[in-house]
């Protein structure tokens, strides 16, 4: 125990958010002091790392042939190990800077539909990077405790965590998971669906970059008081030119229709397995929303509508699964039960 306090604080232990789309990291002593794109810019060839996060998220798109951009987990989940295990090293060495003498503790929040296989690749990306320890929390446990919601009274709690590559929906009580979904379609798809929309709509393509801007400035689901437009850039499929036009938030609304209609019938199914009475808690406390997803215009209102339920979105949702697992590592005695074996 005694070790474990100086490792501590001479090391520096870490609360990872290890997202789709972006990575996060926490510190008990100076609270978020990363949030990066979960991106990996390599050189072809030799498979050097040229870089890593906000930067390399710019060369999406637009690299040579000698170059590649990627992001290295896919649906939550890791797509490729070695450049995962580059990545995460890069933004531990990042946050640590001079304190390398200790390795850290980390613990890393995971999507809750995580196979064996894939906690073991999780686990062993963190040790490679240079962790001496490292635990697993489900990311809708970890927001739930981010929110702060009373996970562990008995009262049903559900949260919905949007990401990039997955949408967790979960009912907690008891400091348990009574009822859990892992749907492999968020904030990612959605970026997909408009680029193929411009394609099939507009005979024009658009870069992954574009369609993210696209959604976050226009993007809803449901329909908005104020109409919103934007200029939209990309190439012509007839000829190649270049080309921009001006398109409007109910054409991205019918877009994105598809993945958003997915994640609100997970809410809705997962509302259908959900024993009577933790329902009636839901009904009387609201569902949680979290993650990058939650800031989808409209989207809260389209889940109270086809639940009629009452959404509370947290006040900082992309930050929120982070939060959770730093109070998760800040008191590990306390919610020693919500650690993945």
């Amino acid at each position: 125990m005694f070790f474990k306090r100086l490792f501590s604080f001479m090391g520096k232990d870490l609360a990872m958010d290890l997202g789709t789309a972006n990575t996060l990291i926490y510190t008990s002593r100076d609270g978020i002091v990363l949030n990066e794109p979960s991106v990996v810019a390599l050189e072809t060839r030799s498979g050097n790392v040229l870089a890593v996060g906000r930067e390399a998220k710019e060369f999406l798109g637009r690299t040579p042939q000698s170059i590649r951009a990627i992001r290295p987990l896919k649906d939550g989940v890791i797509a490729d190990f070695e450049v995962t295990k580059e990545m995460i090293a890069f933004f531990v060495r990042k946050v640590i800077r001079g304190m390398r003498l200790v390795k850290p503790m980390i613990v890393i929040g995971v999507p809750s539909g995580i196979t064996q296989v894939e906690k073991r690749a999780v686990i062993e990306s963190g040790m490679q990077a240079g962790a001496r320890e490292v635990r697993l929390i489900e990311e809708p446990v970890a927001a739930a405790i981010g929110a702060g919601l009373p996970i562990d009274q008995p009262v049903g709690n559900m949260v919905v965590d949007i990401g990039g590559g997955t949408t967790e929906v979960a009912v907690i009580s008891l400091s348990s998971v009574a009822y859990s979904e892992s749907v492999r379609i968020a904030g990612d798809e959605m970026n997909e669906a408009i680029q193929r929309y411009f394609q099939d709509k507009h005979q024009m393509l658009i870069g992954e970059n574009m369609a993210e801007k696209t959604k976050i400035k226009i993007g809803s689901a449901y329909q908005q008081k104020v109409p919103l437009s934007m200029d939209v850039a990309g190439k012509n499929i007839v000829d190649g030119n270049p080309r921009s036009i001006t398109v409007v938030d109910p054409e991205i609304r019918e877009a994105i229709r598809e993945p958003v209609g997915a994640i609100v019938l997970a809410v809705r199914r997962a509302l259908e397995k959900t024993p009577p009475e933790l329902v009636a808690d839901i009904a009387s406390n609201g569902l949680y929303l979290a993650g990058g997803g939650a800031l989808l215009k409209g989207l809260d209102e389209l889940i109270t509508h086809e639940s009629h339920l009452q959404v509370i979105r947290d006040d900082d949702p992309l930050t929120t699964v982070v939060r959770g697992v730093g109070r998760v590592l800040e008191d590990q005695k306390r919610y020693a039960s919500v650690f993945i074996n």
